[in-house]
């Protein structure tokens, strides 16, 4: 993808898969390592082709899971201090286990919506993997970042507009721009689409837990 990644991340990005594979817990359903280093780490190194995320000094990943992409991001660039939100707690501990070489990294155990009532609008960019649709994922981020930042979101391959994420953008103080077709493996079918904060996120989001998901921002709603 022409993005520069030393010898110390990459020995520190493999250390991610050897950890995942010895790990007890169910992280992934990739076992090929090979399929392991373009479905984990190079789908989330894809970001780096972004400004949003190349340019950023501190990131704020949530629904971390296994770690992807908010640890990869951290293990190829060690001067981005990197927030790993997971609500689940064996998830989280794991993710405390993998990233106790990294110094710019930390773990939260607890939800988004209680992150961003004790840290409101703190980080320059929040990013979010297969966390949840769009509307929602940006419900759960937007809240997180400052003005100025912005939110990025791993999408599928369709390059339309979604009118629900666009709506949820509009009361969340995102303004989308257009998503960005990558290819981190053979036939992948992503794109990346950031969501820049251009002003305050209204105080009554988010809403409390569960509520983004049961009842989501959109067009029609």
């Amino acid at each position: 993808m022409g993005l520069a990644v030393g010898a110390p991340p990459v020995e520190a990005l493999l250390g991610l898969l050897d950890a995942m594979a010895a790990e007890p817990q169910n992280l992934t359903a990739i076992t090929d390592p090979l399929e392991a280093v373009v479905r984990h780490l190079a789908d989330s190194l894809a970001a780096l082709a972004l400004p949003e995320v190349a340019s950023a000094a501190a990131c704020v990943d949530v629904g971390s899971g296994g770690g992807f992409p908010g640890l990869a991001l951290a293990a190829a660039r060690p001067g981005m201090a990197v927030t790993l939100v997971e609500s689940e707690r064996r998830k989280a501990d794991w993710l405390r286990r993998a990233s106790a070489g990294f110094p710019n990294v930390r773990v939260v155990a607890d939800r988004s919506e209680h992150l961003a009532t004790a840290e409101r609008e703190r980080w320059p960019l929040a990013t979010a993997r297969a966390l949840a649709p769009p509307a929602v994922a940006l419900e759960l981020t937007a809240p997180l970042v400052e003005v100025g930042g912005a939110v990025v979101l791993w999408r599928g391959d369709d390059p339309g507009p979604d009118p629900d994420a666009q709506a949820a953008a509009a009361a969340l103080g995102l303004e989308p721009r257009p998503p960005v077709r990558v290819e981190p493996f053979p036939g992948a079918r992503r794109r990346l689409q950031a969501f820049a904060k251009v002003g305050p996120t209204p105080a009554r989001f988010p809403r409390r837990p569960g509520r983004a998901a049961a009842r989501p921002l959109g067009a029609g709603r």
